[in-house]
C-alpha cells in the first residue's frame, strides 16, 4: 500500500467497507486552492486549472453536464462499451484489477464490472465527498467486488494503492478526460501511469476525435446553460471558500473550437471592471478580460496512438462508434 493516509469507509447500511486512501491530505492538497488560484490569476494572460472544477457541486454539475442532448462524448463513449464490452473482455483478460482515474459518478465503470470481473476497483478522483459517495454506491451494487478510493490529483505525480494478490492492473481512463491536458502534460501523464503498471499491465482509454466546430461548440454550449454553470463554478469556489469579493453574475461563459490548436476553449468573461482580494494579492480584472479556465485537445486515432507509443505503450485494440465521433483504445506496458 502507498504511504498515503488509509482508512476504511462504510454507512450503518453497507456491510462491505471500502478502503479508503487519502493523498491529498497527505501532500497538503486541501491547502492548495488558494495557492493555484493566486498563481494563475496573477499571470498574464490569468488562468485556472481545470481540476479545480471539482469540488462537490462541480462534480455533480459535471454529471449533468453529460445528461445533456448536445453532450455527445458521454453517450457515445457509452455506446461504444456496450456495443464492445465482450471483446473488450476477450482482449483484456481475466485476473486483473480495475483502476479508473476520474472515477466521477461511476457510471461507466458498471458497463465494464460484470464483463470484466476485476478482484479490486480503485476508483481515483480529486473530489473527496463525491468519490466516497460513488464508491459507497458501487460497494453496495457490487458485494463481491473489494472496492478501494484513492482521493488524489492524478493530474500530478501519484502513487497507485498496492493491491492483495497478484492480479494484472488495468487502468480505465474514460470520458476523454486526457483531453484536458496539453499534448506535452498528456503524455507524460501516460507516461506516469505506464511507469506504474508492471509489464502486461493495461490502459483502457477514451478519446474524443477532432471533428467539425458545430458538433464541437454545441457540447460545450448547451441550451440548459449547465456548462456554463460548471464554468462559473469557479467563481463561486473563489467566493465561497477563499472568501474573494466576487460575483458569479459579474462573469460569462464562453466555450469555442480554437481549429488551428485542435482544442475546445473555455473563457470566463469579466463583465465589468472589477477589484478583488485573494489573500495578500488585489486581482485588478477589466472589462472584457479572459480567464482561460479549461482546454480540451482532440485526437486522431494515428495521433493519439503516436502520443501513448511515445510514453512506452503499445497498442493492442481500439473500438469506436459508427460515425467515428470517439475511440476507446486499450494499449499495454510490454513484456
Amino acid at each position: 500500500m502507498s504511504q498515503a493516509l488509509s482508512t476504511a469507509f462504510s454507512s450503518p447500511s453497507n456491510r462491505h467497507r471500502v478502503q479508503f486512501h487519502d493523498q491529498l491530505t497527505e501532500d497538503g492538497g486541501e491547502q492548495s486552492l488558494l495557492e493555484a488560484l493566486t498563481i494563475g490569476l496573477t499571470d498574464s494572460p490569468r488562468w485556472i486549472s481545470p481540476k479545480h472544477f471539482y469540488d462537490h457541486r462541480g462534480s455533480e454539475l459535471f454529471d449533468r453536464i453529460c445528461q445533456q442532448p448536445e453532450y455527445y462524448p458521454t453517450r457515445t463513449e457509452e455506446s461504444i462499451l456496450e456495443q464492445s464490452v465482450d471483446a473488450i473482455a476477450d482482449r483484456v483478460g481475466g485476473d486483473i484489477d480495475l483502476i479508473e482515474l476520474g472515477s466521477g459518478a461511476s457510471h461507466k465503470i458498471r458497463l465494464l464490472l460484470d464483463a470484466l470481473r476485476p478482484h479490486h476497483y480503485v476508483g481515483v478522483d480529486i473530489s473527496r465527498d463525491f468519490l466516497l459517495e460513488s464508491t459507497r454506491r458501487l460497494a453496495d451494487d457490487y458485494p463481491w467486488l473489494a472496492v478501494h478510493a484513492l482521493c488524489a490529483d492524478f493530474t500530478a505525480p501519484f502513487t497507485l494503492p498496492e493491491l492483495e494478490g497478484d492480479a494484472r492492473p488495468v487502468v480505465f481512463f474514460p470520458g476523454s478526460s486526457i483531453g484536458n491536458f496539453t499534448p506535452r502534460e498528456a503524455g507524460e501523464l501516460l507516461t506516469r501511469v505506464h511507469d506504474q503498471l508492471p509489464p502486461g499491465g493495461g490502459l483502457l482509454i477514451g478519446v474524443d476525435r477532432i471533428k467539425g466546430r458545430d458538433r464541437l461548440e454545441a457540447a460545450y454550449n448547451d441550451a440548459a446553460g449547465v456548462t456554463r454553470e460548471f464554468n462559473l463554478n469557479l467563481i463561486h469556489r473563489l467566493r465561497d471558500e477563499l472568501g474573494a469579493g466576487v460575483s458569479p453574475e459579474d462573469f460569462e461563459h464562453l466555450a469555442f473550437y480554437n481549429e488551428a490548436a485542435s482544442r475546445i476553449e473555455m473563457h470566463l468573461i469579466s463583465q465589468r471592471d472589477q477589484s478583488f482580494s485573494l489573500d495578500d494579492q488585489i486581482i485588478t480584472l477589466a472589462a472584457g478580460e479572459h480567464i482561460h479556465t479549461e482546454n480540451s485537445w482532440k485526437y486522431s486515432r494515428e495521433g493519439f496512438e503516436k502520443l501513448a507509443g511515445h510514453a512506452g505503450f503499445t497498442r493492442r485494440d481500439h473500438w469506436c462508434d459508427d460515425a467515428q465521433l470517439f475511440d476507446v483504445h486499450y494499449f499495454e506496458r510490454p513484456a
